[in-house]
């Protein structure tokens, strides 16, 4: 009975623990989607805040705005492009990391660019301008490479793939329609077997320039009694008399009786 009771209580406890993680789980997953979801509106109140003073400021605090809203733009494509890209190409993890301390410089200058922002002294506003839009170009040069790096190296391996495949799908289809090369073997081997009409003339051209053609031999005994017998006279020689002589007219005489003929009566 006891073993019982402690089997129900470690079961009873498992449960409660099982319902605690569960619920810590739940709970940082939606703590997380509003700290992503905050974040976002707060990048978008951004962006469009320096959108306007970059319109509407004159001056160093326009061209202030114009550098951050280039930085911040081009630092969050390369990294959307570098993030989607390693799950399929795990030779991106070094770019990934490199892209890593490259966005530490570029948070460091968007922070120095947005306290320049408050700064009252506009003669130190605008000395220190050059050497920030150096260094945000030199930024901004160095996440493109990158990103523009990942992206002919996805299309590189796109491009390979699809003609791998156009090649298999090729071989595929010559091997379906097997029966196309059969028949074309076939085909040709019949017209090398088979004399064409024109090889025929030719050969009968050439045996009639080469001499007459033989008298083709008898077939049977009639065939040879007719080889044997003359049908022209032989040169000089007379021809033979027949041998039953054709009927001559009977004279008639006044006192014969002329034939009655017969009654049809």
């Amino acid at each position: 009975m006891e073993a019982v009771i402690a089997v129900v209580a470690l079961l009873f406890v498992l449960l409660v623990a099982l319902g605690v993680y569960a619920t810590v789980k739940v709970v940082g997953a939606a703590k997380r989607g509003v700290d992503r979801t905050i974040h976002q509106a707060r990048r978008t109140v951004e962006d469009t805040t320096l959108k306007a003073k970059s319109y509407t400021q004159p001056g160093a605090a326009g061209e202030l705005a114009q550098l951050r809203l280039k930085l911040r733009t081009s630092m969050r494509a390369t990294q959307d492009a570098l993030q989607a890209a390693v799950g399929e190409d795990e030779s991106l993890r070094e770019s990934l990391s490199l892209f890593d301390r490259l966005s530490t410089h570029g948070h460091e200058l968007d922070r120095e660019l947005k306290r320049l922002e408050t700064e009252p002294d506009r003669s130190r506003l605008s000395a220190a301008l050059p050497e920030m839009r150096e260094r945000t170009d030199q930024i901004t040069k160095s996440a493109d490479s990158l990103r523009w790096a990942a992206r002919d190296r996805a299309h590189r391996f796109a491009n390979d793939d699809l003609d791998s495949l156009s090649l298999q799908i090729d071989m595929e289809a010559g091997a379906l329609r097997h029966w196309t090369a059969t028949e074309e073997g076939s085909g040709a081997q019949d017209s090398a077997g088979a004399p064409s009409p024109a090889s025929t003339a030719s050969a009968s051209a050439g045996s009639t320039q080469d001499g007459p053609a033989p008298w083709p031999a008898p077939a049977g005994p009639e065939g040879r009694a007719g080889a044997q017998e003359q049908t022209w006279p032989a040169g000089g020689a007379e021809p033979a008399a027949p041998a039953i002589a054709p009927p001559v007219a009977r004279p008639t005489y006044s006192w014969e009786k002329k034939p009655r003929p017969e009654s049809t009566t």
